[in-house]
């Protein structure tokens, strides 16, 4: 896996999004609109629809610029329809997650010959040349989950204990970056031997269920383990499922990061360590901010550059900062907006959410 390097220089920006919905006749849909945005999917994460597509709606609402955001669900080929739809109906600015680099690479490519603008939003299109990206210190993100792992199997005092890496998807920069972060804080524990390295695989297309698998393969191999770095919160539960069923749960430290209702709920409930909340709203409204100065000829405002790996360019962005978040402080994402108390506190969760003073 390629680790990406991170430079942050200044400062930038806040302001939300826009969308169609998503039963829209396709021969409106989007017709005109100045900006497109393509989601990846809703399968690995509940973000993309729950919470990007919300914000950006909003955020292209409240500045009066028409949008047609879209979700490819997974599939390579309706991403570059998707994509060549937009370009034809008028976009002038194209804002993309990208499935994996090679779709994503093709999408910028025919954007670029129309003379339309490519932000990268949330991951990195490796070698892809796009002209901005949004999206958080993702390094940050997974030293945040190393340094987590640590703090919770420093309480839970174990000798030596063997640690599994459950990483994202391998054609995701992202999972690179993540991995990176956390090995970063847990190799030099593995090299003092202070804890042992344990198993260290990639989920295809962080596939929750294909994650339930390779886990329980792990746990199979290595019964005694000590503790998981997962690098989101649906691997981190596909663990979890695997640990209840060996009545481990709650004993293996697991981690993630996205905050979901699901990731908070097993942090209250003891059977995750924590997990890190990215401000989406944050991510949506700068990636809106910028597509909408792009819309108007203005160059777009960054605080950093990403350097991609592959092409070694240093690609102009906008990098938003990471939040841990334990058990004592998942009342924040509350507080925040990000998700209710209402979704989060049902059910078996009610007291828990009392308990922690939520």
């Amino acid at each position: 896996m390629r680790k990406g390097i991170l430079t942050i220089t200044a400062v930038s920006a806040a302001l939300l999004t826009s969308l169609t919905a998503c039963g829209e006749d396709e021969s409106s849909k989007g017709s005109g609109a100045q900006i497109g945005v393509i989601l990846p999917d809703s399968k690995t994460s509940a973000r993309w629809e729950t919470a990007d597509r919300k914000y950006l709606q909003e955020a292209f609402d409240k500045a009066g610029v028409k949008a047609d955001i879209q979700n490819a669900q997974g599939d390579k080929g309706a991403f570059q329809t998707i994509a060549d739809q937009m370009i034809t109906n008028g976009a002038s600015v194209l804002l993309i997650t990208n499935l994996d680099s090679g779709t994503g690479k093709a999408v910028i490519e025919k954007a670029r010959s129309q003379g339309v603008t490519v932000i990268d939003y949330d991951r990195l299109t490796l070698g892809g040349g796009a002209e901005y990206y949004v999206s958080f210190d993702n390094v940050k993100v997974g030293k945040l989950i190393g340094e987590g792992l640590v703090k919770c199997l420093t309480e839970k005092n174990a000798p030596k204990p063997t640690v599994a890496y459950l990483n994202g998807g391998p054609t995701d920069n992202n999972a690179a970056l993540f991995r990176s972060g956390y090995d970063g804080v847990l190799k030099p524990k593995f090299d003092s031997g202070e804890y042992a390295k344990g198993p260290d695989q990639a989920v295809p297309e962080w596939d929750n269920t294909k994650a339930g698998t390779i886990f329980e393969q792990m746990l199979t191999g290595t019964p005694n383990l000590g503790g998981v770095a997962a690098a989101n919160d649906g691997l981190a539960n596909a663990a979890i499922a695997v640990l209840k069923k060996q009545k481990l749960n709650g004993q293996v430290p697991v981690t993630g990061q996205d905050a979901t209702v699901q990731g908070l709920q097993n942090v209250l409930a003891g059977d995750q360590c924590m997990t890190v909340y990215k401000a989406i709203k944050q991510e949506a409204a700068a990636a809106a901010e910028l597509a909408i100065a792009l819309t108007k000829g203005q160059k777009g405002t960054t605080n950093g550059t990403v350097a991609d790996p592959e092409s070694k360019k240093d690609v102009p962005s906008v990098l938003l900062e990471p939040k841990p978040i334990y058990k004592a402080n998942v009342k924040d994402v509350i507080t925040d907006g990000y998700v209710t108390k209402s979704e989060l506190c049902t059910g078996d969760v009610a007291k828990l959410c009392a308990d922690n003073g939520i």
